[in-house]
């Protein structure tokens, strides 16, 4: 059972969906909670990782760590995407299960699912088809963590879960045009294009593809979910079961943050998937339900990037 005092391990807890746990759980009156930056703790290095784990004993592990990026960076360095995050994520599970830790939270994307699923996208589609090749090696990296705790839950009948999100996006998020997602980089494109003198803002694809988002806190809480309650399956999507158009995405942008001038689409950029739509019916079926709808959440996201513009670094690859 998790109580208030019970030690809990958040991995990635510097991250957009790390310290979004480290809030919500601060707010509802955690008081042993546990995080190290990655130049503290290597978590690519085994022995390092079962060395913490021995010594701070938790009694939750929430694997929010993760290489993530958009498109391009996926494209551009596919061995890092496949090979630390498994890395990261094996080691994790690994030191927990031999450790003895009592509950492990796996946190993954809804990339780990077939690039032409039916839509909605249900957790029994994993592994029924090809991926999408320009988030191959991620969602590999993925769905070999989502499949080791599925094993250990199996074979040892330990309280290991995963909870598959959708397109997160939100306060803390990676604003870097190189490597982030689309919904950051469009936010920071049409906020430097308003500044000069209402530029033109460029896009990538041709605005076709269909999106679902859901705001960072939204996530967190599911996380809370997860943490408070003893889910009978291994794998939960999580998302709002809404999608839109990467277009009508960025017309709402393009309002929220006051941008005047003209879209150009390049449609000679890759759309990745058509439809990623998750099936959210088993998590909100045991209580879970997102509450930040699109527009609420992009002001929020928007208005703590003018409050933070200035410290918003580059992130090299």
């Amino acid at each position: 059972m998790i109580l208030k005092n019970s030690t809990i391990y958040i991995a990635g807890h510097n991250g957009m969906v790390g310290s979004a746990i480290w809030r919500i759980l601060t707010s509802k009156g955690y008081s042993n909670l546990i995080g190290v930056s990655s130049k503290e703790l290597d978590l690519r290095k085994q022995k390092l990782v079962r060395d913490f784990i021995r010594k701070t004993k938790p009694d939750v592990i929430i694997d929010a760590a993760a290489k993530v990026g958009g498109i391009l960076a996926n494209n551009n360095f596919p061995y890092q995407f496949l090979m630390e995050n498994m890395q990261i994520q094996n080691n994790l599970i690994d030191a927990a299960h031999q450790l003895g830790v009592d509950k492990f939270i796996f946190l993954g994307s809804s990339c780990i699912y077939p690039k032409l699923a039916q839509q909605p996208l249900k957790e029994e589609y994993l592994l029924t088809d090809s991926l999408e090749p320009t988030n191959e090696w991620y969602a590999l990296a993925k769905i070999s963590g989502v499949k080791a705790c599925q094993a250990i839950r199996n074979q040892f009948e330990k309280d290991f879960v995963s909870l598959m999100p959708t397109n997160l996006y939100g306060t803390h998020d990676n604003f870097d045009l190189t490597s982030s997602h689309v919904l950051p980089a469009m936010i920071r494109k049409f906020h430097e294009a308003k500044l000069n003198n209402n530029a033109v803002v460029v896009l990538w694809g041709s605005g076709t593809p269909m999106r679902e988002f859901l705001f960072v806190d939204d996530m967190a809480a599911a996380v809370v979910f997860a943490l408070e309650n003893e889910l009978p399956d291994y794998l939960y999507n999580v998302g709002t079961g809404i999608d839109l158009t990467i277009k009508e995405l960025a017309q709402i942008i393009q309002k929220i943050v006051g941008h005047q001038g003209d879209i150009i689409w390049d449609d000679t950029k890759p759309d990745g998937t058509p439809r990623k739509l998750m099936d959210v019916s088993k998590m909100q079926a045991l209580g879970w339900k997102h509450q930040v709808n699109l527009e609420e959440g992009i002001q929020k996201t928007y208005d703590w990037f003018l409050e933070n513009v200035k410290e918003i670094k580059e992130v090299k690859m």
